[in-house]
């Protein structure tokens, strides 16, 4: 079995989104990833990175003064040993998150991991690709995200969540993708229906812009 895992960068900031907002994180960003969302912002890590080792990752995130790692991407789970990366840290007493698309397959993850699912709206230019299957996976511990861009991305976040009754799951974040839709009108839209989602923005963003390793 391969013991080393293709890395973009490894870096410590505040968690920008999921339930963990505003805690000190490290993050440990894969490189790669199989799908191409229109409004990605994390596209320079599709490619280039570097190979590290298992413990060498697992050291690396040990120096810093903080219980909190979230593995992310690109798409975290496209290497195949992203499994292995998550129990480890797991077994090394951290708090782990793992960001993911709705689009592979997460029922081999470590069940101390909070996955946050990130279902892909029509206006990603992606949805074919979610796999609904994942939500029969998820643990009342976990979360489902959905970026939306306009109304009919709304309305189809919306009737996803009736339809596999996600609401009564687990938590459901709405967030409004960056340039396509005014983060007033989402809020909005949320109260008017009352629907019980968690609203977020990227306070990463907020506090340091769109730049790399924050």
């Amino acid at each position: 079995m391969d013991d080393t895992l293709r890395i973009t960068e490894i870096f410590y900031s505040l968690q920008g989104e999921s339930t963990k907002v505003g805690l000190p994180t490290v993050f440990v960003r894969l490189t790669g990833c199989p799908l191409r969302c229109h409004y990605c912002d994390t596209a320079y890590a599709f490619k280039g990175g570097q190979k590290r080792k298992m413990t060498d990752i697992l050291q690396e995130v040990q120096k810093y003064k903080t219980r909190h790692v979230c593995v992310t991407g690109g798409e975290p789970l496209a290497q195949p040993g992203c499994i292995t990366l998550l129990t480890l840290l797991c077994d090394a007493g951290f708090a782990v998150s793992l960001e993911t698309s709705g689009a592979l397959d997460i029922s081999a993850v470590d069940k101390r991991v909070m996955t946050i699912l990130d279902f892909k709206t029509p206006g990603s230019g992606e949805v074919t690709r979610n796999l609904y299957a994942n939500i029969n996976y998820l643990k009342a511990s976990d979360q489902v995200k959905f970026v939306i861009c306009d109304r009919p991305d709304y309305d189809f976040s919306v009737n996803l969540c009736h339809q596999y009754k996600l609401f009564d799951g687990c938590e459901v974040l709405f967030s409004p993708s960056k340039g396509q839709i005014h983060e007033k009108i989402l809020a909005d839209w949320i109260i008017q229906d009352q629907l019980p989602v968690r609203y977020q923005v990227q306070l990463h963003k907020i506090l340091w812009g769109d730049t790399a390793g924050v």
